[in-house]
Order: structure tokens, then C-alpha cells, then sequence
């Protein structure tokens, strides 16, 4: 088992998640900041009115827009070759509709970048991670509104411009596909069916017609970007960003097989075959059909927009696999990222029911490059856990290792497949606010932070075991995974 030479290794976050300073310097209002915390066993919710005395994370999160540069140093230490971080959307147009972009904000990112390059780490952009402004919700309920496409190719263009030379990697929308379930209509679309009311999160009044509308919109900004970077750029590559949900069939029963396929080509394939392949997949025409989807928002001309602009490259987030059948009795639902499933009674759990399947991962790597034969990143991959700083001032985090040695084992395999992997970037480096849950007690990173879901916590920073260990397996160009 060899990974390539100048393979990335690195770690992944999101502004939301961890920058906090949510109403600095001009920042206006994301979706992710009328978020509220919650738990494993409490949905957060989403409150179009603000409400006094209620927590809401992402409002300070771990500070990192304060501490950035101390951050990037602990990434450095580890040997990172690449790290994946996200722009606001609302630090450079507060509201979306600005015509100039925020000069602090643009600032903010430009400091970032630079503090990556000084230490040799390629950054890894993603545009729109989870972001969108929320006034843009109010006016046209988020991409659901043709208008969010204009909207987000001038964020685009304000980026590509101040950061030419500076960034190599972007990526246009983090988990695209989340927005085929009704749980991702808001979180990636910006979709919200209630405005009058405070809705849970993992329960929200869904219109599949908006959803659809929305993805179809984020498709063709999607496409118009990565032509822009280009003209902007020649030498920016654009990649796309899915969650790979990887599901198998429970039964050898012919009816779970076409039953998987289905969920496959909803789930894994429909927004990955238009981002990279630049045209819609036939199989949804029956989908749309069945589902009572009018696609009359697919406008004269946008065909060949997305034909113009397919990504260079290919990223997913891989955490957990799945089954489907149609023999449900006796088969248990089980919890996952943001999308549930039939358990598979081969695999073991984490503390939050995310079932572990570091084999899954091969297996969709080879699915993935046979399908698109398309460099490939896996962006986001690891272990929520319930971390415990012991009497040594050490978090031994050897469940976290364990877990990761195996992924990249099979990541490894993959390699060995003929697979054209060139990247890896653990998801939640640093410790930071949960996205499905809205809570810190669940815990990624490599670096402890000291903040916790009762408002304490000093936001100090410390070395976990599993930092050395991955700086160890970078170092070795993960040849050395002990």
C-alpha cells in the first residue's frame, strides 16, 4: 500500500463551525447563525426571529477568527500539506444583494490564505459551506429564487479576483446533494417553508417542488462559477462536493437491489453526474414524474450552461455506510449524517449511531472513479466521539486512531484499485460545533478545545494523542499508521 507522491494530507472545517465573531466587521446574518444548539438526543432548531437567552453556537463557536493564526501554526505542527476551510458567505456580502463586497471581510480571508501559504499548506476552499445569507431566505426563500444565482456568482467573482494566485482549489457547494433529503433543504439550499415560526431542524416542513427548484439553481451558479474561474484563473480547479452515503442492499431479494440503485441514484449520483458530467441524469426523469416535480424552472439555455462548466475534480465527505430493504421488520433505523437507513448488522457504531464502515470507503472510491474518472479528494472523514482530557492533561483518543487507521488503509486499497485519490482532509481538525446536532460535546479534532455546551470553557487549545499520530502518518506519507 502506497499513497502518491505529494499526496495532500490535511484537515477540514467550516466558518460556521468555528470562527465565530458572528457580528463582526460587518458580517451579516447566515442561515447557520439563527441555528440553535442542541444534542444527540435534542434537535436543534431554526428560528427566523432571533430569540433572547437562547444559545445559538455558531455566534462564537471556538473563536477562531481570533485565534487563526495560532490555529494555523497547530496545523503546520502536524505536517499539513492542505487544509479545507470555507468563506462566509455573509463576511463578504452581508446580505447577499450588495453590489461591492465588504473590504474587513475580504481582508479576514486574504490574512487566512497568506498564513497558509507562509507555511507551505495549500488551501482548499469551499465557497458555500452551510452559509447562505439569510436575508436571501426572507426574499426568495434561498436558492429556491432564480435570483440566488446571480447573487452567488458575484460572491464568486469578488473571491476569484482578490485570492488569484494566492488559491489553486475551490469547491462550489459543500454536500449539494444533502439537498435531495428534506432535512438538507435548508442547511445547503437555504430553503425554509416557514418564516412565521421557529422549525426543528431534523423535522422541517419540506417541498420537494423548492428543493428540486433549489438544486437545479445551484447547479447552473455551480457551473457559471467554474467557467468564471477559469476565464479569472487558468490555473484555479474547481471540484464539486458530495456526501458519499454509501448504501448496500440488505437482502440478496432482487427488490432491495432495484430498491438500493434507486436510493443510490437520488442520494449518491444525481448531483454528481450534472456537476461532473454537465447534463441531467435520465433516471430522474421518472423520479421527477412520480414525485410530482414541475421542472419548468429549468429555463431556454441553461442545458448548455451546465454543459460549459463540469468540475476538474470530484470530493465527498465519507463517514458511515448503509443498507436498504424492503423487509423492514425486525430492521433497525439508524442515525447518520443528516439521513437515516436500515443498520447493517456486519458493522459496529459510534457513540451518536453512525455505523463504521472503513471497507465502504474503498468500495465507494473505486464507484466513484469508475463513474467520473475524475481526480478525487475524500474532504471530510471522522469520528464524533465524547472526548475526556485525563490527569496527564492528555486526550487519549485511541478510538479516534483506530478509527482513521482504518480509513485510510482502505484508502490505501483504493490507491492500489488504480484509483486517482490526491487528497485527504479529516473532518474537524480542530474540535468545533457539531453541524447535525449543534453541540461541542461532540468532538473531531486532533486539538481539544476547551469549550463546552454549558457556556463554559476558556477556548484554550491542546494536543490530543491522535495529533502526534497523524503527524506521524503525514511525515510517512501514511506508511506508517501505528
Amino acid at each position: 500500500m502506497s499513497f502518491p507522491k505529494g499526496f495532500y494530507w490535511g484537515g477540514a472545517t467550516a466558518a460556521n463551525q468555528l470562527e465565530g465573531a458572528w457580528n463582526e466587521d460587518g458580517k451579516g446574518v447566515s442561515i447557520s447563525d439563527i441555528s440553535t444548539g442542541g444534542s444527540a438526543t435534542q434537535s436543534k432548531r431554526i428560528t427566523p426571529v432571533f430569540e433572547e437567552g437562547t444559545y445559538y453556537p455558531s455566534h462564537v463557536a471556538i473563536d477562531h477568527y481570533h485565534r487563526f493564526k495560532e490555529d494555523i501554526a497547530l496545523f503546520a505542527e502536524m505536517g499539513f500539506k492542505i487544509y479545507r476551510f470555507s468563506i462566509n458567505w455573509t463576511r463578504i456580502f452581508p446580505t447577499g444583494f450588495e453590489e461591492e463586497p465588504n473590504e474587513k471581510g475580504l481582508k479576514f480571508y486574504e490574512e487566512l490564505i497568506d498564513e497558509c501559504n507562509k507555511y507551505g499548506i495549500e488551501p482548499l476552499i469551499t465557497i458555500c459551506h452551510y452559509e447562505i445569507p439569510f436575508e436571501m431566505v426572507k426574499k426568495f426563500n434561498g436558492f429556491a429564487g432564480r435570483e440566488s444565482i446571480d447573487c452567488y456568482v458575484r460572491y464568486c467573482k469578488a473571491i476569484f479576483e482578490r485570492y488569484k494566485g494566492k488559491v489553486k482549489y475551490w469547491l462550489t457547494f459543500n454536500e449539494i446533494n444533502n439537498g435531495t433529503n428534506p432535512v438538507g433543504g435548508f442547511l445547503a439550499l437555504g430553503v425554509l417553508n416557514e418564516l412565521d415560526k421557529p422549525t426543528e431542524f431534523q423535522n422541517p416542513k419540506d417541498d420537494p417542488q423548492a428543493r428540486f427548484q433549489a438544486l437545479h439553481h445551484c447547479f447552473v451558479a455551480s457551473a457559471l462559477a467554474v467557467k468564471m474561474a477559469h476565464e479569472i484563473d487558468p490555473n484555479y480547479k474547481v471540484g464539486c462536493m458530495q456526501i458519499m452515503a454509501t448504501s448496500y442492499p440488505l437482502t440478496a431479494d432482487p427488490v432491495d437491489q432495484v430498491l438500493n440503485q434507486q436510493h443510490n441514484h437520488r442520494m449518491n449520483w444525481f448531483c454528481s453526474d450534472v456537476q461532473c458530467r454537465g447534463y441531467y441524469p435520465s433516471y430522474m426523469n421518472r423520479y421527477f414524474k412520480e414525485n410530482n416535480i414541475d421542472t419548468s424552472y429549468i429555463l431556454d439555455g441553461d442545458a448548455e450552461i451546465l454543459k460549459a462548466g463540469p468540475v476538474d475534480f470530484y470530493t465527498c465527505s465519507y463517514y458511515m455506510s448503509f443498507c436498504q430493504t424492503v423487509h423492514t421488520e425486525g430492521a433497525g433505523e439508524v442515525a447518520g449524517n443528516m439521513m437515516g437507513g436500515v443498520a447493517n448488522p456486519y458493522l459496529k457504531a459510534t457513540d451518536w449511531g453512525w455505523q463504521i464502515d472503513p471497507i465502504g470507503l474503498r468500495f465507494s472510491l473505486n464507484e466513484i472513479y469508475d463513474r467520473y474518472q475524475l481526480p478525487i479528494m475524500v474532504v471530510e472523514n471522522g469520528m464524533g466521539a465524547y472526548d475526556k482530557v485525563e490527569e496527564d492533561g492528555m486526550v487519549h483518543d485511541d478510538y479516534r486512531i483506530d478509527y482513521l487507521r482504518q480509513h485510510i488503509e482502505q484508502m490505501g486499497e483504493a490507491v492500489d484499485d488504480g484509483v486517482d485519490l490526491i487528497g485527504y482532509t479529516t473532518w474537524g481538525c480542530i474540535d468545533l460545533v457539531s453541524a447535525s446536532t449543534g453541540e461541542y460535546a461532540k468532538r473531531y479534532g486532533f486539538i481539544y478545545v476547551n469549550k463546552h455546551d454549558d457556556g463554559s470553557g476558556d477556548f484554550a487549545r491542546s494536543r490530543k494523542k491522535s495529533f502526534y499520530w497523524y503527524k506521524k502518518v503525514i511525515e510517512t506519507n501514511g506508511a506508517d499508521l501505528d
